[in-house]
């Protein structure tokens, strides 16, 4: 590792195969905590390569355990986490107004780590009980529509570098790992990313791979479509910036989308969204981020219908009758 920390201080890059013989290195926990936030510390002062990306990719996928729900082809709506927006649990919700309205979904989630409540802490506030037993995965994919899994469990370097990130507490090239690397490999995916660098990264990988995508940031930060301005949205089939407006919804500030300040308060919010009790401001952004995750799996469908659907499955109880349904499996 010093080697390759002085390589890295002088401004060298990885290949894709010394990228991923480091992952490997760390998932079989060949170096210490300090050595891995020293080498995460790098990619917080530069960018990451394609190749760098790439090798990482290739290993942690390599090492990860594989979950094969492909009879279902479920999407993964996913944010890469990092934005320090501390936002609500947009993008698992969204999971769940899918799989209420029909859809497939395979949901790939961590722990926050730059906010207060990830995915994960969304989960295990309502009992959910992680597992990589694939025969309950299935079945849970199967009878709700939604199988849920926890990133660490899957992959040993994703666990590894867990107590690393918490204790750096900002966003590192982790954040970037995580929709790349879900053990199911779905081949749909809706990807919010915080900022636009990172989108045209994601953009050629995604290319390369065959993947039906739907890349979304908005230009204030968000790694979602946050409905407070303008908004990119990066597809297979080309890009263009909208306004709140033009997806039929008024512009929300920016203090409506906050997550609170603990676990409890962050899953107090989810349970307002699913029982429909929230701000409008706040059912909006889910239906927005439900509706695009839905034309990646329907691209001929109009936005507009899009967002029918979701809100047919939030306002009529489907979406939370279901979850309910997924807990019961699932703790």
């Amino acid at each position: 590792m010093k080697q390759i920390l002085n390589r890295l201080f002088e401004h060298q890059f990885l290949t894709s195969d010394e990228a991923a013989d480091i992952m490997i290195n760390i998932g079989s926990g060949k170096y210490n905590e300090n050595q891995i936030a020293a080498f995460i510390s790098v990619f917080l002062m530069r960018s990451i390569t394609v190749d760098e990306l790439a090798g990482f990719q290739k290993a942690l996928l390599d090492m990860c355990h594989r979950v094969d729900l492909s009879e279902f082809d479920p999407i993964d709506i996913v944010g890469t986490g990092g934005d320090e927006k501390n936002t609500f649990n947009i993008s698992t919700l969204s999971c769940i107004v899918l799989a209420g309205a029909g859809y497939k979904v395979s949901k790939h989630g961590n722990y926050g780590a730059t906010s207060v409540s990830g995915s994960s802490n969304a989960m295990e506030q309502h009992g959910v009980k992680f597992t990589t037993d694939v025969d309950k995965l299935r079945r849970s994919i199967d009878e709700t529509n939604l199988a849920y899994l926890h990133a660490p469990l899957f992959n040993a370097a994703l666990k590894t570098v867990a107590p690393v990130r918490k204790s750096l507490t900002v966003r590192t090239f982790f954040n970037l790992m995580g929709p790349l690397v879900s053990p199911v490999i779905p081949r749909r995916q809706c990807l919010g990313v915080y900022n636009l660098k990172m989108a045209r990264l994601y953009d050629y990988t995604y290319q390369q791979t065959g993947v039906n995508f739907a890349i979304i940031h908005s230009l204030d930060g968000y790694d979602e479509l946050s409905l407070t301005g303008d908004m990119k949205i990066i597809r297979n089939s080309g890009e263009e910036v909208v306004r709140p407006a033009d997806l039929g919804f008024k512009t929300v500030a920016q203090e409506d989308l906050y997550g609170g300040d603990t676990v409890e308060k962050a899953s107090a919010l989810f349970d307002n969204v699913l029982q429909n009790t929230c701000t409008e401001a706040q059912k909006n952004v889910v239906l927005a981020n439900s509706a695009i995750a839905i034309q990646v799996i329907c691209p001929e469908m109009s936005f507009a219908d899009a967002v029918a659907q979701s809100k047919e499955s939030l306002e009529s109880g489907k979406a939370l009758n279901n979850f309910k349904k997924f807990l019961e499996l699932n703790s």
